[in-house]
């Protein structure tokens, strides 16, 4: 791999709590929760009835009305948050760079409703008299394939499906793509939608808060429960700094290193492994997005992480979760923890875990609650980690 540094030019938020990069900047500094009752769907026979969902979504309002009909709501909102990340990053796509440029798109349960919907009218009227347009939307890279289709982007096109880890995975290999010098520029990020089917099956697990506790997004508190689901998309251009350079690109921010690993309790690898590939030691690090979602488990096996990595230096390391003003979004989440990062390294200051009332004393490093902080970020750590074994880090920086 060439020493081809890699920047980030350009952010796309569609949240629960706000849209668009500095709207989403505002409502997460100000402590705004997008969680909220649910409105796709009835909720009346469920014990749980919240989720991060983002309500009040018009599509036609980034995508104009032209060929929305048949397409889901992965699609639209993968769609969307990669239209205002190009239009944050001025980077114009036309014949001369399309073949230059690539998206690598993170989504796991994206095409559940719309199988369901599609395997209903089959079984309903037989496979004969299905609609076909509806058909693209079963298969889990329409979304990504939708947005190469859509702005004309001719380079290569990947759709990453790892779970929680689905976001951050897919812009570790975006990054690899420029380093390799395979893309100038990668539009990168997370998609996941909330519908009954996703919700039914985190319900009949028994993961979701409410079941067994109060129904809130309390992450590192003692009350935590379980996880609130959320939902949206955010897509991040990234791009070689040479080219960024030469366009005179505003740069939020440097992909220095990316780690993965596979199995329970083993994000403590990912972490040194992205630690490693940034040559950075562990006292480097500023501040952690954290990937706690309210889950007794999860929550906990972060914090062993981040004290087995960082040893007697972890209590100094300022740490926060967005989800908890956002829920689990699955495989936008760790899209959605960058972006959240990025915010903290454009204002020096972090945002807060919201909800935090009562400390568990096996969560005890130093989380940032209920109010943000001012604090020196040069170099943040993103995790992501979930119970099918996925863990994953990514560590980006201020640019020098």
């Amino acid at each position: 791999m060439n020493n081809k540094r890699v920047v980030i030019t350009g952010v796309g938020v569609i949240a629960a709590n706000a849209i668009g990069k500095d709207a989403f900047a505002k409502a997460i500094f100000e402590g705004v929760s997008g969680i909220k009752p649910i409105s796709l769907f009835d909720t009346a026979e469920f014990k749980a009835k919240t989720a991060g969902e983002v309500a009040d979504f018009k599509p036609q309002d980034f995508l104009g009305d032209k060929g929305l009909r048949t397409l889901d709501r992965s699609t639209k909102l993968a769609a969307s948050a990669t239209k205002l990340a190009i239009d944050d990053s001025s980077l114009r796509i036309n014949e001369e760079n399309s073949r230059e440029l690539g998206v690598s798109l993170g989504a796991t349960f994206g095409s559940i409703a719309s199988i369901s919907n599609f395997d209903r009218e089959a079984l309903t009227d037989g496979p004969r008299y299905v609609n076909p347009g509806l058909f693209p939307n079963t298969v889990i890279n329409s979304p990504a394939s939708q947005v190469s289709i859509k702005f004309n982007i001719k380079g290569f096109n990947a759709t990453i499906s790892s779970a929680f880890c689905a976001g951050l995975d897919a812009i570790g290999y975006a990054a690899d793509q420029i380093r390799l010098g395979r893309a100038k520029a990668v539009y990168s990020g997370g998609v996941e939608e909330l519908c009954v089917q996703l919700f039914l099956g985190f319900y009949k697990a028994g993961c979701l808060a409410g079941l067994s506790g109060p129904e809130i997004s309390v992450p590192f508190d003692k009350r935590r429960n379980g996880m609130i689901l959320g939902e949206g998309a955010c897509v991040l251009v990234l791009e070689d700094l040479d080219a960024a350079l030469m366009r005179k690109a505003d740069i939020y921010a440097e992909v220095l290193g990316f780690g993965r690993s596979f199995g329970p309790g083993n994000l403590g690898r990912a972490i040194s492994l992205a630690l490693k590939e940034s040559g950075l030691n562990a006292a480097d690090i500023d501040f952690v997005s954290s990937c706690a979602n309210s889950t007794k488990d999860l929550d906990l096996e972060e914090t062993r992480a981040l004290k087995e990595v960082f040893g007697s230096g972890a209590s100094k390391i300022q740490v926060s979760a967005v989800k908890s003003m956002l829920g689990e979004c699955y495989s936008a989440s760790g899209s959605l923890q960058v972006a959240a990062a990025i915010a903290g390294i454009t204002r020096q200051e972090v945002f807060p875990t919201i909800n935090y009332k009562e400390k568990d004393a096996e969560c005890d490093l130093n989380y940032v609650v209920n109010k943000a902080k001012s604090c020196k970020i040069n170099k943040a750590l993103i995790n992501v980690s979930g119970k099918s074994g996925y863990n994953s880090s990514l560590i980006i920086s201020k640019y020098q």
